[in-house]
């Protein structure tokens, strides 16, 4: 489960974003990490019931830096005030695929996966199979289980034209124009904070399970 001191140490980073207040509540962060670490692990051995190819993650590894990135941002405040939880799915060694994420900040965690901004590459792949095989898509997305837990994906992000190449009347032309291929779930701070939340959340993304395989096999 997340602790409360996790969400409590997220809150008060959020209102205290700073390098001094950070290294004097050095070990609240230590405990809500190492909380974190234990979460993603439970998380990751009930998730390859499911899906094997997550099986061999480190959680060191997937449980996010908390340090943000400033570099090139406007925002220069150092610390992010969530813990984001990132597994891939199938192809461990590449960076831009298929996925799990879970997302940890009080009022405002969910979980979901998919595969975000596909590159080109894997966008035309993905269109394609979708031309070939659309109903075994629909078959995945058009569930009501699947809805009721994400939604409908033709209305997260997609293109307002048909796709180049394709006919304008194409039968499926709703997914052919969608950009991320994405479902996400909201969870209460009290639904996290019960005892066999990793399993909850585990449940949900197994969902996304056949997603992220019709995807997998669309860029293999």
């Amino acid at each position: 489960m997340i602790s409360q001191k996790t969400f409590d140490f997220i809150k008060d980073i959020s209102l205290n974003n700073n390098r001094e207040w950070f290294q004097d509540n050095k070990d609240r962060y230590d405990d809500a990490r190492e909380n974190m670490l234990e979460f993603a692990s439970a998380l990751i051995k009930e998730l390859s019931q499911t899906d094997p190819g997550v099986a061999e993650i480190d959680p060191k590894k997937a449980v996010q830096r908390i340090y943000r990135d400033i570099r090139f941002s406007k925002d220069k405040t150092p610390y992010k005030s969530h813990f984001g939880i990132g597994l891939s799915s199938k192809f461990n060694n590449k960076p831009d695929t298929t996925g799990y994420y879970i997302h940890i900040t009080p009022g405002g965690s969910f979980a979901g996966g998919g595969y975000w901004q596909p590159s080109s590459e894997h966008i035309k792949a993905i269109r394609q199979e979708i031309d070939y095989n659309a109903a075994e898509l629909k078959a995945i997305v058009d569930d009501k289980e699947y809805q009721k837990l994400f939604g409908d994906i033709r209305n997260e992000n997609s293109l307002k034209t048909i796709p180049r190449g394709y006919d304008p009347a194409h039968p499926d032309v709703s997914l052919l124009k969608i950009k991320d291929f994405i479902g996400m779930h909201n969870f209460s701070d009290a639904a996290l904070l019960k005892p066999d939340s990793y399993k909850t959340v585990a449940d949900v993304l197994a969902k996304i399970y056949p997603l992220n395989e019709f995807l997998n096999n669309a860029i293999a």
